[in-house]
């Protein structure tokens, strides 16, 4: 048992080659230290067996206040992911509060509530087949045309976000979970932020004054506020900026990657295209072998605890690293080819235990129903050209995905 095996290995901030790194870090075994930006360190679980197990440790929080880093002020305003980790709700609570937030947040993502959006999904993504059929057969960027304007529609009515915010509020969202962002940029973000989601809940609060409230997930917050005031102005505010961002993002970047799988591995797409395998699995696939999330900041150890034969120390940050567990040679077989014949679940790409993601039921809908119609009026689409990655170690995707569409 060892509190470090090697020096601190340095993340790239610009993602270069996250599948490729996340190699070398398995290497050094299946939790290692890793150099963040500015210096500054913590853990790395790539092991899908150790990352199963950390997510379901009581002794891991996800409350900043426990991180040593930010206490002895070694962690200046304006530091990348900072922003992101500090936002009031869920994702930043533990106990009594993250049990309090998750309850109202749970209620509008029930199985029967999810699947009661399905005709909104098909009909919207209806609606993008026919833009794109405008545009075939292209080259066109499918991430923009497509994988974008679908989760950001659904949730964008979701949480009653005027249409003109919404591509606002998607670029501030990217400057938060961006490791190569500037000070100046992380800063602007989260008070951008904050100021345009603030409007959105404080004119719902007018309607609900005057006896018109919406039907949407922020006025149901506010309402749970003012009736019980179980959410303060900040968390009203921090939990949509959550759902904002959990609710496009990843679906985001899940469908895009499905389709880049899917071009990599032309006899995965035509299995799934002849109905050999179901979309579903298509969807599961793509979450393991290349996860939306690569490395999601961050848990804190609350007291010191051993996982994958190493001591993390009490107030030390860790990273969940969903991309490198995904393809992990000790879970998965064949780890690095994509097989939509695999157990279908056997992935923590949405996580696990008190934190699984509570929107994982509508990015599995939305995804589904994006890739079936898609191939089902393209069934040769293919990827071209060439793709950037996303500079971030967070997010695991592309920039952009140039694509022709072929019936």
């Amino acid at each position: 048992m060892t509190t470090a095996q090697h020096p601190p290995y340095r993340l790239d901030v610009h993602g270069t080659d996250q599948h490729g790194e996340n190699a070398a870090l398995r290497e050094r075994g299946p939790v290692t230290q890793v150099e963040l930006p500015g210096g500054l360190s913590a853990w790395a679980v790539t092991g899908h067996e150790e990352l199963q197990t950390l997510l379901g440790d009581p002794r891991v929080g996800k409350n900043p206040g426990n991180w040593r880093a930010l206490q002895e002020g070694q962690v200046p305003e304006g530091w990348p992911l900072l922003g992101m980790i500090t936002i009031p709700g869920m994702t930043s609570a533990d106990g009594e509060d993250h049990r309090r937030l998750r309850s109202l947040v749970s209620q509008g993502f029930t199985p029967r509530r999810v699947e009661a959006l399905r005709p909104h999904v098909e009909a919207v993504v209806a609606e993008l087949l026919a833009h794109l059929e405008r545009l075939a057969p292209g080259p066109v960027d499918l991430r923009e045309h497509y994988a974008y304007p679908l989760p950001m529609r659904v949730i964008g009515e979701l949480l009653g976000i005027p249409e003109e915010m919404r591509d606002e509020l998607h670029t501030h969202s990217g400057v938060l979970v961006r490791s190569s962002a500037t000070p100046q940029e992380s800063v602007a973000a989260r008070n951008g932020m904050v100021a345009l989601l603030g409007r959105v809940a404080a004119e719902r609060r007018e309607a609900a004054a005057a006896g018109s409230p919406g039907d949407d997930m922020t006025s149901a917050l506010i309402a749970a506020r003012e009736a019980d005031d179980r959410l303060s102005e900040e968390e009203v505010v921090g939990t949509m900026m959550l759902m904002f961002i959990a609710g496009h993002a990843t679906t985001l970047n899940l469908v895009t990657n499905a389709v880049r799988a899917l071009s990599a591995f032309p006899e995965q797409r035509g299995a799934a295209v002849a109905g050999t395998v179901p979309w579903s699995a298509v969807v599961e696939e793509t979450l393991r072998y290349d996860s939306p999330v690569a490395h999601f900041p961050m848990r804190f150890a609350l007291d010191d605890i051993e996982i994958g034969g190493v001591v993390i120390r009490r107030g030390e940050g860790i990273l969940a690293s969903y991309a490198a567990a995904g393809r992990d040679p000790r879970r998965h077989e064949d780890a690095e080819r994509f097989d939509t014949s695999r157990d279908p679940k056997r992935h923590l790409a949405l996580g696990h235990g008190l934190h699984f993601c509570l929107g994982a039921p509508l990015a599995r809908l939305e995804a589904e129903v994006a890739l079936r119609e898609l191939y089902g009026r393209f069934p040769g689409l293919e990827a071209v050209g060439e793709t950037t990655p996303i500079a971030s170690f967070v997010s695991n995707s592309v920039q952009s995905l140039p694509v022709v569409l072929k019936g």
